[in-house]
């Protein structure tokens, strides 16, 4: 019987390490000639306040479909620095190996990390973390221009460093003025920050949206439910880093952030027109049977919007991923109008907090 018992826990080991094993692979389309990859830029290990090792934040990545991510310790807060010894890239270094293996795409980053104002940024692309170490924040960014970095702003509609009102300071205004700031995180964990959505439309910088993941990621969301981490899909024209900086200096970003897609308005109609496959249109004297599947792991969710009143359509409509529908618009047997539905995509985020309007005639 102990024997039976010893072969049952082995075997159980076994499926749960072949189960941990598994990728899942996100099934989102290329757009507009360049590869989507999935980015998160915005994570943390026990070489700063994170509590896990760093190649578990690769083992995670790769288990989620990612293609790149990057460590981004806290330079001014390591709370475990009695314990866990080690220089401001270290995390990078012990992650470079298993990131090679799992093929990440692995880039060596910090955030500078101050009170408001200016609050939190991350420096991506770093070749040496620990000159970021400035007492004068000025400094910290100075030095991060100084080895071209690609610099954001965490989190600006934080709680805990603007717990009334998302604001633009003027520390961020000497910032973009300096070029020390090329994009803004519109999403963060589970957050969006219509703010700094609008402000990156106006200001010509990249949307990013990241988990910020300090935890192991699975306490964090919830997978068994369908919940995904927050990432950046980054348009780029190869699989590399130089393929991925090349993106975000363009502004070739969409954030996904729980259901909403945010981004600027010609990737989001693309991502629709793209995940949207219509199979079959079937037209009749007093009706219209549009048959189309979702090929993408995304969910969109339709709003009619104004349109000709002889047409009768959806009122509200969601098209699932991965999955096959078919919808039926009426009209008069004498209509002699442009057969055409108008509906808003409500998760597509072009503007803050409005979603995408969009028409399909037949």
């Amino acid at each position: 019987m102990r024997k039976l018992y010893s072969i049952l826990f082995a075997a159980t080991l076994t499926l749960l390490s072949a189960g941990a094993q598994v990728r899942n692979e996100i099934h989102v389309p290329d757009l507009g000639g360049y590869q989507t990859l999935k980015c998160d830029f915005h994570m943390h290990t026990v070489y700063s306040d994170g509590l896990v090792w760093p190649t578990v934040r690769v083992d995670e990545a790769w288990r989620e479909g990612l293609d790149a991510i990057s460590l981004t310790e806290h330079i001014e807060y390591r709370p475990f620095k009695e314990d866990v010894k080690g220089h401001h890239g270290r995390s990078y270094e012990i992650a470079e190996g298993a990131a090679g293996s799992r093929d990440i795409l692995l880039i060596r980053g910090s955030e500078i990390t101050r009170s408001m104002a200016p609050g939190h940024f991350n420096a991506i692309f770093l070749e040496n973390c620990d000159a970021l170490d400035k007492e004068d924040w000025h400094d910290s960014f100075k030095a991060a221009k100084a080895q071209g970095a690609f610099i954001f702003w965490n989190h600006p509609g934080w709680d805990a460093q603007q717990p009334d009102t998302t604001l633009w300071w003027d520390e961020h205004t000497e910032i973009y003025d300096n070029g020390w700031m090329q994009g803004i995180e519109v999403a963060n964990g589970g957050s969006y920050y219509p703010e700094a959505q609008r402000w990156c439309l106006e200001k010509g910088l990249t949307m990013i949206g990241n988990s910020d993941v300090h935890n192991p990621i699975n306490l964090d969301v919830e997978f068994h439910k369908g919940e995904h981490r927050v990432m950046t899909f980054v348009l780029a024209s190869e699989r590399s880093l130089k393929g991925i900086r090349e993106a975000l200096d363009n502004r070739r970003t969409i954030v996904w952030v729980n259901d909403l897609l945010v981004g600027e308005e010609k990737w989001l109609k693309e991502l629709f027109e793209q995940s949207i496959n219509v199979l079959e249109v079937k037209k009749g004297k007093t009706s219209c049977q549009i048959t189309l599947r979702n090929e993408s792991d995304l969910p969109f969710f339709l709003q009619k919007t104004e349109h000709d009143k002889a047409l009768k359509y959806f009122r509200e409509f969601t098209i699932e991923p991965r999955c096959q529908y078919t919808l039926t618009v009426s009209y008069p047997e004498d209509f002699r109008g442009e057969k055409r539905i108008n509906f808003r995509v409500k998760n597509l985020l072009a503007r803050p907090n409005q979603g995408m309007d969009y028409s399909y005639s037949f």
